[in-house]
Order: structure tokens, then sequence, then C-alpha cells
């Protein structure tokens, strides 16, 4: 059975981009349009990796990303950050968060500001389940 990976991603153009690249490797793609979405598709069926962009009208993958990494159940799901926000100012975000929710929250394994050649993403992904 292939791996699923969920595409949080509020660009339509996005997510179709990376739907492709993930069928064509072979993986299951899954969608969603904010980090809201994400995140109740995330605790229905956990997905092998989660592609996230940062900036998304309603539930922001700063806070979705926040969520993943200090919740002690979903926390081992790999996180690709995919995104056109530098990784300076998502850092800056978090550190901000801290500040007000406690905890630290460990830098993304992998951090792709877009755009990326599909190859890029496809490493990427290999990378991080296989």
């Amino acid at each position: 059975m292939s791996k699923k990976v969920l595409v949080v991603d509020d660009d339509p153009d996005v997510r179709s981009f990376v739907v492709t690249v993930l069928e064509e490797n072979q993986y299951t793609p899954l969608v969603a349009q904010d980090g809201v979405e994400g995140l109740e598709k995330i605790l229905k069926d956990p997905p092998d990796l989660v592609i996230l962009d940062v900036l998304m009208p309603r539930g922001s993958g700063i806070r979705l990303y926040r969520q993943l990494k200090t919740d002690e159940v979903l926390k081992g799901i790999p996180v690709i950050m995919f995104t056109g926000i530098a990784m300076r100012s998502f850092l800056k975000s978090q550190k901000v968060l801290e500040e007000f929710k406690g905890g630290e929250v460990p830098k993304p394994d992998i951090y792709l500001e877009k755009p990326v050649e599909p190859e890029e993403l496809a490493r990427a992904i290999k990378k991080k389940i296989g």
C-alpha cells in the first residue's frame, strides 16, 4: 500500500502541482485547503507525511505546525514546510508563539521555499518517508 501524504495549502495551483508530484512517485495524496481542515484530516486518519504551507486564510501553517510538534500523539508525523515565506520569518513567528504559549518547537527538518522543481520536492519526500 502506498504512503499517504497530506498537502495543506490554500492555493489550488500549488495543491495540483504537489498532488501530481506525489502521484508520479506512487504516493497517495490527500488535500486540505487550510490548517483547520488539515488538522481535522490528520486527527481522523493520520498521514505518513504532511506538506504544509505557512500562510493560509483559515488556520495558518504556523499554528498547525506548532500543534503537530507539541502533541504527544501527532509529533511523530514528519512535516515538510513548503511555502513562499523565508525560513527566518517562520522561525521568528515560532519564537513569538513560544512567548505566549510556552514550549519550544523544533525547527522543520525540511523547509522548501516556493517555487521548487518537481524533482527537488520528490527528493525531499523520499528523504522523509522513503
